[in-house]
């Protein structure tokens, strides 16, 4: 199963649609999102996205409420752990605790945005994705990752 991970949309939404059709390129069928999507309106980019969908609260989103009605209750306060394609997920926003959750075994992927910044590494047998920002605000370098969840592969795309 091919995912796609974002994060730190910021109400972008001609990254966001560069990002969509990148994921569509690549054959994606799930969409993780790690938060910031700042305003409900960025579900008129997502709701084009066929596939899954799964996301977590940023510290930058405004009406939590509306946000999660638009998504249709899939997106989940931080930090959010589920299973997609046998593997053991979390996701977070912010960094802070990443390296322990990485460290503790437990998962087999974690996730997290907030810095704008890709990053890619492996802690022991888990993958540490950061898709970077779409937003591209902060930058200037709008990104996203592509992930095999059957390999536990992943890359980092770049919207421009």
């Amino acid at each position: 199963m091919v995912i796609g991970i974002l994060s730190d949309t910021h109400d972008n939404l001609d990254n966001l649609k560069k990002a969509i059709d990148i994921f569509q390129a690549n054959n994606v069928e799930h969409i993780i999102h790690a938060g910031d999507y700042t305003s409900p309106f960025t579900y008129r980019v997502m709701k084009h996205f066929t596939g899954g969908f799964t996301g977590i609260f940023g510290n930058n989103d405004g009406d939590k409420v509306l946000l999660n009605n638009v998504y249709q209750d899939r997106i989940f306060t931080q930090p959010h752990i589920f299973r997609l394609h046998e593997r053991k997920i979390v996701v977070m926003h912010e960094p802070g605790v990443v390296d322990a959750l990485a460290d503790s075994g437990h998962f087999d992927l974690v996730i997290y945005g907030h810095t704008h910044e890709p990053v890619i590494k492996r802690v022991k047998n888990t993958l540490v994705v950061n898709p970077g920002e779409v937003a591209g605000w902060l930058y200037g370098k709008p990104s996203v990752a592509v992930m095999n969840l059957e390999t536990m592969e992943a890359g980092i795309l770049n919207l421009i």
